[in-house]
């Protein structure tokens, strides 16, 4: 995702949200209830409907040495160095968030606010911590697939949904095993309906065009979402 403009004069930030990279950081998704478990849509051959949804894994930051995700924030020099020791910019949700706070659309008061809570939280309080959600694997029991004997297991993943007062906007949050390390990891998603997209044709009963994109709209009504 970039920004395709940030309009200082309306205090409004456009977000181009690609329509066919299923395996991006946004998927299109549907599902029957807000709560519900979606299934990926395939855009370029099933029409587009009401129970279809963005679904995002908003990213915090970009390693300046990745050229290519460089590209995509559009504050390239505000440098600092990440948890990793890694030299880093913002980008996306970090991203957002300084545009607003240049506004004065988000105070200073308000994010020193934040840091203080995030600053008094314990080990014992955050997701990752097993004790409050764990990945549960069932026993193993004998099954034959087609002549051959397996082991069957279940395993089930912890999944949080949240939804912001009237929006129609959720935030997930998935514990995972980390893709290369040992542990878990939560991973975060902002969920919102294709009814907030902004599109030249409307996308309802349509497929979507190779490397099509829509636009998704942040403003001082809905940034305390983020």
């Amino acid at each position: 995702m970039w920004i395709r403009q940030a309009n200082k004069q309306n205090k409004t930030i456009t977000v181009a949200i690609p329509l066919t990279k299923g395996t991006d950081k946004t998927r299109i998704k549907r599902r029957s209830c807000f709560n519900g478990y979606g299934i990926p849509v395939s855009t370029k051959s099933a029409t587009f409907s009401q129970d279809c949804y963005v679904e995002w894994q908003i990213g915090y930051d970009v390693v300046t040495a990745d050229e290519d995700k460089l590209k995509l924030t559009t504050v390239k020099d505000l440098l600092f160095t990440g948890a990793n020791g890694k030299e880093k910019t913002i980008y996306e949700l970090s991203e957002y968030l300084f545009y607003f706070y240049k506004w004065n659309v988000i105070s200073k008061a308000k994010l020193l606010e934040i840091k203080s809570f995030l600053k008094a939280l314990s080990e014992d309080d955050f997701i990752d911590n097993p004790n409050n959600f764990a990945i549960e694997r069932s026993h193993p029991v004998n099954k034959q697939v087609l002549g051959i004997d397996f082991f069957y297991t279940q395993v089930k993943y912890p999944m949080l949904v949240h939804k912001f007062g009237n929006y129609e906007i959720l935030t997930e949050i998935k514990i995972t095993e980390k893709q290369y390390a040992v542990g878990v990891q939560p991973m975060l998603y902002f969920c919102f309906p294709i009814t907030e997209l902004q599109s030249s044709t409307p996308l309802i009963g349509r497929t979507a065009q190779t490397k099509e994109t829509a636009d998704f709209e942040i403003n001082a009504s809905n940034i305390s979402i983020f």
